[in-house]
């Protein structure tokens, strides 16, 4: 059994209820259908009614009865998630008029079904940008206890199974905070170990923040950035299995790592691999993806109170089939 069909089987007992705010979306209902058919989630479905039962008619969906389904302009609770809206924004001087307004926005809508214990968790991102899809997420849903920033994690699986957990990684932050301080450098740290065991099946996150320095073998304030982020880290969650600063080498070939950070219990043996910025995460996992011919699951987004992920607007049906397995299995390590 692939990562992929361990992470659907996973979520199919997890039994969590997932809301696709895009439910008139072609991609997006076909994939609905498949999701229930499968039994991977319970859905919400956000669109109006007549568009999807023509949807349903025109691709001959068989399951999507078992999905419900809500039209953000004719919801006989629409009122109610208004006033709690309103209670959400109100130090932003949100007024019942606006909140009416907003909750129309399946986006917005979504997010109060999550806020409201409707729903565990949201997929998104098919038909709208990312800033679109995360901007109701940051203002209703928040992010985690002590937990600031948001940033998008990469399961990585090589062919080659010699390093990392037999072959698996994730990379982080690949997709989010284009530079982060070193106190969300460390909180991307612990979200990312949280991720690679929730979702990467990794039991034994070991997680190397990267530098072009190992162990002192160069002095610059980048490298000051990241030995302070591993401080931090261990602060922010003790019990996390952490080192810093490691070149790439010195985190994954244990020969590497013996030699240029001895005692490490990470060196060469790291799993999790944490970049010190957006820039160097994005490139260094298209790089993998393409030159190993590794395959990248996610992005994964981290650090939401609950598991709000952002599909690519170029997304396959099966790519949004697998992220709703991946949100729900989110959900379910909480």
């Amino acid at each position: 059994m692939t990562l992929m069909e361990q992470i659907r089987s996973n979520a199919k007992a997890a039994h969590k209820h997932i809301v696709l705010a895009e439910g008139t979306e072609e991609r997006t209902i076909k994939a609905a259908d498949i999701i229930l058919s499968e039994g991977i989630a319970d859905l919400t479905l956000i669109g109006k009614a007549d568009e999807i039962k023509e949807l349903v008619a025109k691709f001959g969906l068989k399951n999507i009865d078992k999905a419900t389904i809500i039209d953000q302009t004719n919801n006989p609770k629409k009122d109610f998630y208004a006033e709690q809206l309103c209670e959400i924004r109100k130090s932003k001087g949100l007024t019942k008029e606006e909140a009416l307004r907003l909750v129309e926005d399946p986006l917005y809508l979504a997010c109060m079904l999550i806020k409201c214990g409707e729903a565990d968790g949201e997929v998104a991102g098919a038909r709208n940008a990312t800033g679109d899809v995360l901007r109701p997420a940051f203002q209703i849903v928040k992010t985690l206890p002590g937990i600031s920033v948001v940033s998008g994690a990469f399961v990585m699986i090589l062919k080659d199974t010699t390093y990392g957990d037999n072959g698996i990684f994730v990379f982080a932050d690949c997709a989010a905070t284009p530079c982060p301080t070193a106190e969300q450098l460390a909180q991307i740290a612990v979200t990312s170990a949280k991720t690679a065991k929730a979702i990467a099946g990794i039991k034994d996150p070991k997680v190397a923040m990267l530098s072009f320095s190992t162990k002192g073998s160069a002095k610059h304030e980048l490298v000051d950035k990241v030995i302070e982020a591993g401080r931090l880290a261990h602060e922010l969650d003790p019990e996390v299995k952490l080192d810093c600063e490691l070149q790439a080498d010195a985190a994954i070939v244990p020969k590497v790592g013996a030699s240029k950070a001895p005692g490490s219990d990470i060196a060469g043996k790291a799993n999790v691999l944490v970049f010190p910025d957006l820039q160097s995460g994005n490139i260094c996992y298209k790089l993998v993806q393409r030159l190993a011919g590794a395959e990248a699951i996610g992005p994964v987004m981290q650090g939401m109170a609950a598991p709000i992920n952002d599909l690519s607007r170029g997304c396959s049906v099966e790519d949004i089939v697998n992220v709703v397995a991946i949100t729900a299995m989110q959900a379910a390590s909480k």
